[in-house]
């Protein structure tokens, strides 16, 4: 008996790709309504393996956050810079970094942020500008 997923096609390349080239945060939605940018075979909430690739939205609300100041080789030149947890509006939750934020002064739990394109490998957000005073 063949066990269909959803989510074969989707592999961690194209997920990089997807927000480095296409600019789009890529993940899996549930009809249960549940959305996540983890891959995996069955939906946490429901246990039903009908997760669906989905284009996920580029805004949302800081979760958590970390100023880092020991990088990895990657981003040594760009320390200090924020490590963030964002809510994504549609449904998720990504993690990403912002090199605009300096110090923990400078960002706060809830603030808006929005995804954009970067020069840097990774998922990178700055403010929303709908929410800067």
């Amino acid at each position: 008996m063949g066990d269909e997923s959803t989510t074969e096609g989707h592999s961690i390349e194209e997920y990089r790709r997807g927000y480095e080239q296409e600019r789009r945060l890529r993940g899996f939605r549930s009809q249960c309504g549940f959305t996540t940018v983890t891959w995996g075979l069955l939906c946490p909430q429901c246990g039903k393996r009908d997760l669906a690739e989905a284009d996920l939205v580029g805004t949302g609300r800081v979760a958590a956050f970390s100023v880092q100041q020991v990088p990895s080789d990657e981003f040594l030149n760009d320390v200090p810079y924020a490590y963030v947890v964002v809510d994504l509006d549609g449904g998720g939750r990504i993690t990403g970094w912002m090199p605009s934020v300096r110090s923990e002064a400078e960002l706060t739990i809830g603030d808006r942020v929005r995804f954009v394109e970067s020069y840097k490998s990774g998922v990178h957000f700055e403010r929303d500008s709908k929410d800067m005073p």
